[in-house]
């Protein structure tokens, strides 16, 4: 991965929440954090919502979602990953208490789905095993592909050409430059790949060049999309605007839990762009963005990639969330229907449980 920094990818830290009612139900939130992308610690999260965020939400319906979000915003700024944390849990909460899977609370349109269709990643590495995995998760089933560029502008033309030759012409491929390149070099590199019928490029170029994105999707047909340059609702609307951007990205984490989401993949609809949700989440989060995209699948014009369970060991619910020949089962059970799996959790729990309240 070209992102430039000295902090180790390991999969990042999950941060879980327990949301309980006074009847007794129990609403899960989830979150992954790794600094040079979410800018806060476990330890921080944790923190602002135990001293800040916890009196704002305790004693509150989980189903007024708007009114708890408003009351977090109005008094504590940004801190979108902890916000979205409980968002998280008080859908999930809501859907307990009332017995509603959550995509039904999330858009109750009568043509909701029981299954989508993934996308799969390919890390960035020699040209042959790059084409190798490739090929394996189109036998798999997969029909849409995300591969990390970056190295240099021949090496992506290179790997592009290698990787569609051998999918063929009917899997759809979007690419990931994690930060890679200058604007003027961004251009030349996704013109070289243009060719191959690239759905999306995300973040060419360094996170906080706004306008570097906007000289380079003004000059390339390929959709442009912000990863690490977008954290807010504010960022992707800014974003969407300046026309640095012709796709989003969400994930759990970006803009902040389930309802910022939900706004901003309905903002790039009502503008023709399409979203891409993406992310290597555990159970609780993959099934949230499941959910998410099962509501608005009829808008969303990319095949979301969900690929903890591909990168993790366990994913902490029981049971385990149903993949298959590329594709997802929606959870059943109310809420995001799925359970912490309290063994597991116990297992790889790197501090202990903080109660609140």
């Amino acid at each position: 991965m070209a992102i430039p920094t000295e902090e180790p990818w390991q999969g990042g830290d999950a941060v879980i929440c327990k949301l309980h009612s006074a009847g007794g139900q129990v609403g899960l939130g989830e979150v992954l954090v790794w600094l040079p992308e979410s800018g806060a610690t476990p330890v921080q999260i944790i923190d602002v919502i135990e001293h800040g965020l916890a009196r704002y939400i305790l004693g509150e319906n989980p189903a007024n979602v708007e009114r708890i979000w408003r009351r977090m915003d109005n008094n504590v700024a940004q801190n979108e990953i902890a916000k979205g944390l409980l968002d998280i849990a008080c859908y999930d909460l809501a859907g307990q208490v009332s017995g509603k899977p959550a995509k039904e609370i999330l858009d109750n349109k009568p043509e909701l789905v029981d299954e989508i269709p993934l996308a799969a990643l390919v890390p960035l590495a020699d040209v042959k095993t790059m084409v190798m995995l490739a090929k394996a998760f189109c036998k798999a089933g997969f029909k849409t592909i995300r591969y990390k560029l970056g190295r240099s502008i021949q090496s992506d033309e290179e790997i592009s050409r290698a990787i569609r030759e051998a999918v063929g012409p009917s899997v759809r491929l979007r690419v990931d430059y994690n930060q890679a390149y200058t604007p003027e070099d961004a251009v030349q590199a996704i013109k070289a790949i243009e060719q191959f019928g690239i759905d999306v490029a995300e973040q060419p170029v360094d996170k906080n060049d706004v306008l570097g994105m906007r000289f380079v999707q003004e000059r390339v047909k390929v959709p442009l999309m912000a990863h690490e340059g977008c954290a807010s609702p504010r960022d992707y609307v800014s974003q969407m605007e300046l026309g640095a951007v012709r796709a989003i990205g969400i994930n759990a984490e970006r803009p902040g839990g389930t309802m910022p989401a939900l706004k901003m993949i309905e903002h790039a609809a009502r503008k023709g762009f399409g979203t891409v949700i993406h992310s290597q989440p555990l159970g609780i989060a993959s099934a949230m963005l499941a959910h998410v995209a099962a509501a608005k699948h009829d808008v969303l014009g990319h095949a979301p990639e969900l690929f903890g369970n591909v990168m993790f060991e366990d994913d902490l619910i029981d049971p385990p969330l149903k993949y298959g020949k590329g594709t997802i089962k929606i959870p059943n059970g109310p809420g995001w229907g799925v359970k912490i799996d309290e063994k597991a959790l116990e297992k790889y729990a790197k501090s202990p449980a903080i109660t609140i309240g």
